[in-house]
């Protein structure tokens, strides 16, 4: 089964993906900063990651350098974003894909399982 991990700092928006993504048979779990994903992805590594990119204590961008710098590991990212140059941001990181916010649903769930299906395969 494919985990996805949630970083968002807005529980609203956390739980409408766990939701959806769970509904579609992912493994979910959410985290509400970065610090708060390295912990969780230090006791289970996903294979997808859901980042936003303006969080307190720790944004999208020390997370992702953070990360990768501790993880050989690398699952692929969608950044999130509510800013103006949403593609800019996923650039920043290398991220394989940006959803601007808001985001329509479906448009999420079709991106991860695009993502997902090498993992599918392996």
């Amino acid at each position: 089964m494919t985990r996805v991990l949630v970083i968002d700092d807005d529980p609203s928006i956390r739980q409408l993906i766990v939701y959806a993504l769970g509904d579609e048979g992912y493994q979910v779990d959410e985290a509400a900063d970065g610090h708060a994903a390295l912990q969780l992805i230090g006791q289970q590594h996903p294979d997808i990651l859901l980042v936003d990119m303006k969080m307190p204590h720790m944004d999208g961008w020390e997370f992702v350098k953070l990360y990768r710098a501790r993880y050989d590991h690398r699952a692929p990212i969608i950044v999130l974003t509510a800013a103006r140059d949403a593609a800019q941001r996923g650039a920043d990181v290398d991220a394989e894909c940006t959803i601007a916010k808001p985001f329509d649903l479906d448009v999420l769930v079709e991106r991860v399982a695009f993502l997902a299906r090498p993992i599918i395969a392996d």
